[in-house]
């Protein structure tokens, strides 16, 4: 059977040229099965995991169909955590980079709304947006939302599970009756076939299983290590694998502290992703990451999804995460673009039950290593 390519996929040669400059050639599964029926302007519902390809899947048929001299927000799309909004707008920006005219705009909490305002009033064509920040902006009437194409929910289980299903509701009221709808999510629970019942009646339904081919390229490996020595075994790692670019993953802010000051303590430049810190404050942090200004980022679950920099080299899970899901959040920060990387989760004799547990969830087969 004939392999897809994009060129199969009757694009624009802005998109098949910035496609060729990531070095994008192939469609993974859920980017076949979704750009023909986004294409057809059909509304959609996917389940698929994360690390598929679903941003490209939504926004290369945005792209194609986007009336650069309206001035009115024709996509919109919601996700649930800033990090992921920022993400996603950097991704559908490098993806259009020879449109021009193209703006994309994030609306984000955290950020100044005298920045946000001045960016909506320079005539977004997509708004990737959190929908707390979002409904406040549509309430003060500095955004109008009453007009758009096309609305992606991204990560839809997880936005309901953050408390955003009277937000979603109300935002699915504000926009067109007849817009497109697409709805992307790892889960189906009850709370998001609501919403499918409730606003996409007819819609189209894809069920994404991970494919081996659509798998970043990532070595997993698993080491048992009493607690005391996680830190001391990233170390040897390190120096041993020669990795210049790295994220150790906790569950806690304060285990990131302990780590961060072990590490420093080792001789390594580091630095800390967590939850309490302000928004400027965690972009100037990935900022300085993105430039090689420091080796080892030690982060929380809170930020995962939005950690989008190119060539780390490894992932350490030096606690084993809390949620099945996580664990293919994190260690998909490596491997990006084609690339390949390294994923290490460190496993006490406690924490065994709960590693075994992601195994069976995610079907991971991480290698046995000795520490």
């Amino acid at each position: 059977m004939k392999e897809i390519t994009f060129n199969d996929m009757d694009l624009s040669k802005e998109i098949l040229d910035s496609l060729d400059k990531m070095k994008v050639t192939r469609p993974t599964t859920v980017q076949q099965l979704s750009i023909p029926i986004l294409m057809k302007d059909e509304c959609l519902i996917a389940k698929a995991p994360t690390g598929t390809g679903k941003t490209f899947a939504f926004s290369i048929p945005i792209l194609e169909y986007l009336d650069l001299n309206n001035k009115d927000i024709q996509a919109l799309i919601l996700c649930p955590t800033r990090e992921l909004a920022l993400q996603i707008a950097s991704e559908i920006k490098n993806l259009g980079r020879y449109i021009k005219g193209l703006n994309v705009c994030a609306v984000i909490g955290g950020q100044s709304m005298r920045l946000q305002t001045e960016r909506i009033n320079k005539h977004p064509q997509i708004v990737v947006a959190t929908p707390g920040r979002l409904l406040d902006l549509y309430e003060r009437r500095i955004i109008d939302i009453r007009r758009i194409y096309t609305l992606v929910l991204d990560e839809a289980d997880e936005m309901l599970k953050m408390g955003f299903i009277k937000s979603i509701q109300e935002i699915m009221r504000i926009t067109p009756k007849d817009k497109q709808i697409a709805l992307f999510s790892a889960t189906m629970p009850r709370e998001v076939l609501n919403i499918t019942w409730s606003f996409m009646q007819g819609a189209k339904e894809i069920d994404v299983m991970p494919k081996a081919e659509d798998r970043p390229n990532i070595e997993e490996f698993m080491l048992e290590v009493p607690q005391k020595d996680k830190a001391l075994t990233i170390i040897k790692l390190i120096r041993e694998n020669g990795f210049t670019k790295s994220i150790v993953f906790c569950n806690t802010k304060r285990q990131t502290e302990n780590v961060y000051e072990t590490l420093k303590a080792a001789g390594f430049k580091c630095g800390v992703l967590q939850g309490d810190m302000g928004q400027g404050a965690r972009n100037r942090m990935m900022d300085a990451f993105r430039h090689e200004k420091f080796e080892i980022l030690v982060a929380t679950d809170v930020v995962a999804r939005g950690i989008d920099v190119d060539d780390i080299d490894a992932v350490f899970n030096y606690d084993i995460p809390t949620d099945n899901e996580f664990y293919l959040h994190r260690i998909g920060r490596t491997a990006r673009a084609g690339k390949t990387g390294k994923a290490y989760s460190l496993v006490s004799f406690t924490d065994k039950p709960r590693m075994e547990e992601i195994m069976r969830y995610t079907g991971a087969d991480p290698k046995l290593i000795e520490a």
